[in-house]
């Protein structure tokens, strides 16, 4: 019945969220535990955790709908002024695409349990450390060892997911779901144009995604937009709202988690300088398969990458990706916290220990703690793009989402040309993606379909703009 973990794990999962999202848990706690792993106690457990009502005195407001969204953000720059030459284009582009990818090698190794959620009492930003002093690799200015001596000291290892990444092998951008999304925003918008809405993501996905691409919240919204539509009949249904709540919300505790923040880049490319359309892009998106904090997430990041395509000062960038999000939110109470932290900050040390201290109470895996280094690792790193994207690895967590985010960022705002050839020279411009078409591909080629999809989109609302 449930998708990416066992009923009762959902379930107890579901217990947390709710709580997460401001309800009341009462004596369903016990009422979970002494169902033990009898399916039907499960789901009585949780559809009365469904039933919950935000208590009245949570003091965030966090609606999922656009207008509601744009009601409680900011004021901030909705367009911005891009003069750059087609070639400095064509370098941001392929800055950020070449980024994106260096962050999530770096990263893609250490998604393990002992970096994501610590081992033997160590945080998992010390385990990191430890493997790579273990490795005479500290520190950090290359990808990650594939051997240290902190397997046997320590007994830390490395992701099974991640086969050609580390330091030893690494000759290309191997196939991961980070980049795999990347790859889906730039084929929705090839396709599609700004013409499209959730029900065209869901169709994207099961026309190029197998089911073992994805994971927690893309699972459920995978499993569940599958008894939502027909191969025959690929229309969408006029209640398609309603399909919609249930594709994001049935048996999917995962939804406030990092799956949307990873998804926005691809989109962000194609509306560079416009962030409030990079931010739409994003919520169009995220609300296929999430909801509040997880959809600010992905619109947080699709507008900082749109504005790092304009913008040089990266708490400027951090500024304007949070005028796109309601700031009675969570996540921008996070993220403020972790702009705070990366100011103060005297060390890369400092600054992860801080992080990881401060919002441990999340999931590694959720949109706020992750988002929270990352706004941190900006503005400490500066126009550093190693020490930047570097210090959103240490940190733990996850590794190669923040990584790469990171890196988009970075590479968009300071170009191809101004990246350290020491991190992008060893991807050789390739990217295997598991997708059709993108399997393998040069990064550069990816770059300049991105930039094409821009001119078309800039040239669209150009004229619409003319026609006002």
């Amino acid at each position: 019945m449930a998708g990416w973990e066992q009923l009762q794990e959902t379930v107890r999962l579901e217990l947390l969220q709710r709580m997460e999202e401001g309800c009341q848990a009462g004596s369903l706690t016990d009422k979970l535990a002494a169902a033990g792993s009898d399916e039907m106690k499960l789901m009585e457990v949780y559809r009365e955790l469904m039933e919950l009502k935000v208590g009245e005195d949570f003091p965030y407001r966090e609606p999922s709908g656009l207008a509601e969204i744009r009601s409680l953000r900011p004021d901030g720059p909705r367009k911005l002024d891009a003069r750059w030459s087609p070639a400095e284009w064509r370098d941001k582009f392929y800055g950020a695409w070449l980024g994106r990818s260096v962050g999530c090698a770096l990263g893609k190794p250490l998604e393990y349990w002992d970096y994501l959620y610590g081992k033997d009492g160590r945080p998992g930003w010390q385990n990191i450390e430890l493997w790579f002093q273990g490795a005479d690799a500290w520190p950090i200015t290359g990808y990650t060892p594939e051997h240290s001596r902190a397997e046997k000291e320590y007994g830390l290892g490395l992701s099974g997911w991640s086969f050609t990444s580390t330091r030893e092998t690494i000759r290309y951008m191997e196939s991961d779901d980070d980049i795999r999304y990347t790859v889906l925003g730039l084929m929705l918008l090839e396709q599609k144009g700004l013409d499209w809405d959730s029900w065209d993501v869901g169709k994207l996905w099961h026309g190029n995604l197998t089911y073992s691409q994805v994971c927690t919240a893309e699972t459920q919204a995978y499993m569940n937009f599958a008894r939502e539509t027909s191969h025959m009949h690929g229309e969408k249904p006029a209640d398609w709202p309603q399909r919609q709540e249930r594709v994001r919300m049935f048996l999917n505790p995962y939804r406030e988690w990092i799956g949307a923040a990873i998804r926005a880049d691809g989109l962000a490319y194609g509306a560079a300088g416009y962030p409030e359309l990079a931010a739409e892009l994003g919520w169009r998106d995220a609300s296929f398969s999430h909801v509040k904090n997880g959809i600010y997430g992905e619109m947080l990041n699709a507008a900082m990458i749109s504005a790092a395509f304009a913008e040089q000062d990266n708490e400027r960038i951090l500024e304007i990706g949070l005028s796109e999000i309601p700031s009675t939110s969570r996540l921008a109470s996070d993220v403020k916290r972790g702009i705070d932290i990366g100011r103060k900050a005297k060390s890369e040390r400092e600054l992860v220990s801080t992080i990881w201290d401060q919002f441990s109470h999340y999931d590694p895996v959720h949109t706020n703690n992750n988002a929270a280094l990352v706004a941190a690792s900006l503005v400490y790193g500066g126009n550093d793009f190693e020490k930047a994207v570097v210090t959103s690895v240490y940190g733990g967590m996850d590794t190669d989402c923040n990584g790469a985010t990171v890196g988009s960022i970075m590479g968009a705002k300071l170009g191809a040309k101004e990246l350290p050839a020491s991190w992008t020279a060893p991807l050789n411009d390739t990217l295997y993606a598991d997708l059709p078409g993108f399997h393998p591909i040069a990064i550069s080629e990816c770059a300049e379909r991105s930039y094409q999809v821009f001119l078309k989109i800039r040239k669209e609302l150009e004229t619409q703009e003319q026609q006002v």
